[in-house]
């Protein structure tokens, strides 16, 4: 009986210790021991949705992040990142429908969570026209960024040619031969009237040449050589070069010039490059096509290229040094072009730029942006839609609803 006491006094005496020792922690920290932590699990779309192990949300779909432990200050007040004096709230508003408003936080009709509207971000975007996105979310959304800079840029032209057969470019030469001789008969005469009619042949002898692809520059020494170019209908062992009709689409019309280098593949040799240049450009536009085409001067020393044949055609046209920016960052809206601008302590902003000539995954501006400018190349279509929607809502009258 007396060892039964004796138990019954230790364990009365184990318990009241226990009782005093968390009173007194109680009493120091502001709040009792914290109990054995479980992870916690949430959505990043609906924060108010969570579970004690991985998933799916059962709103959105979106998986699951683990939400870190929060460092309890010693005042036994939770810290409040939305309530701190940086970051203070001015109403919550609704993501969907901006004119939808509250002074506390709540849900819409889809369960969709308020997005809180902060003093500071309302103040940057009225002076930036911008919206502040937080490094966090950047990394969330995959936000990328590059610098604007002066670039070398090459524009290479796909098209395709034929290799010319045009007896009635030949005759037409011959015929501009043959009004030469004839002015140079009649020029020995001392009639007036005839020297006047040889000059108006001559005139439309040459015209024809220009309508029919042939440069000026192509006409004297078509004069000078006295002989028309047998390789437009026939070829023989003495010509080493054949003509190639370039077709030259209107929106790559403004990159042609006389002297551009041309390199041409045919499927019957594949693998191997015949060299040329350009020599002329047709005056005349195909409505049909919404073409022109470009005479080009090719080695054929082997006589392969056979009259008639379709090749494949590469130009090369240097551009030359240009202020570009990455061809991922350009939004072309139909009307306009916009690129989203990385601004200083995490602000965005959208903006409309002039851009010229594509070339190597590049655009070429003329006017909107500078040098070392920072432009978005990756998620720059949600953060230009973010923007929007801000440039909304501060259209706005902006006062929250009540």
């Amino acid at each position: 009986m007396k060892k039964r006491s004796i138990i019954i006094l230790v364990v009365a005496v184990l318990a009241g210790g226990g009782i005093f020792l968390n009173s007194r922690y109680h009493f120091i920290t502001g709040h009792p021991p914290a109990a054995d932590k479980k992870e916690l699990y949430y959505c990043p779309m609906h924060p108010n949705f969570t579970s004690d192990k991985p998933g799916d949300c059962a709103i959105c779909g979106m998986s699951l992040v683990k939400r870190e432990a929060a460092e309890t200050p010693a005042t036994g007040q939770e810290k409040n990142v939305q309530d701190s004096p940086e970051r203070k709230i001015l109403y919550y508003r609704n993501p969907m429908n901006p004119q939808a408003t509250s002074p506390v936080p709540m849900k819409d009709q889809m369960g969709m969570d308020y997005v809180p509207v902060y003093e500071e971000e309302k103040t940057a975007g009225a002076e930036t026209a911008g919206i502040y996105i937080s490094p966090q979310r950047q990394q969330l959304i995959g936000v990328k960024k590059e610098k604007v800079k002066q670039r070398f840029l090459t524009h290479q032209i796909l098209s395709v040619g034929r290799v010319a057969y045009d007896p009635e470019l030949f005759i037409a030469q011959q015929e501009f031969l043959q009004t030469i001789k004839g002015q140079r008969i009649i020029s020995d005469s001392n009639t007036a009237f005839g020297r006047e009619q040889a000059q108006s042949l001559m005139n439309a002898a040459r015209q024809k040449l220009l309508l029919l692809g042939m440069s000026n520059d192509q006409i004297e020494r078509l004069s000078q050589s006295g002989r028309p170019q047998e390789n437009l209908y026939l070829l023989t062992g003495d010509e080493k070069t054949v003509w190639v009709y370039i077709t030259i689409y209107e929106y790559e019309i403004g990159f042609i010039k006389e002297g551009l280098p041309v390199e041409v593949e045919a499927v019957a040799y594949p693998g191997q490059v015949f060299d040329g240049k350009i020599f002329a450009i047709s005056p005349t536009f195909d409505a049909a096509t919404r073409s022109v085409y470009a005479r080009a001067q090719i080695e054929n020393p082997e006589g392969k290229l056979k009259l008639g044949m379709y090749v494949n055609v590469k130009i090369n046209a240097e551009l030359g040094e240009k202020l570009a920016v990455p061809e991922d960052a350009v939004i072309d809206t139909g009307l306009r072009k916009m690129v989203v601008v990385a601004l200083p302590n995490g602000y965005f902003q959208s903006k409309e730029i002039k851009a010229g000539n594509r070339a190597q995954g590049y655009f070429e501006v003329l006017d909107g942006l500078t040098k070392n400018q920072e432009v978005v190349t990756q998620a720059n279509f949600l953060i230009d839609s973010e923007s929007r929607l801000n440039a909304a809502l501060n259209q706005m009258s902006g006062e929250p609803n009540k």
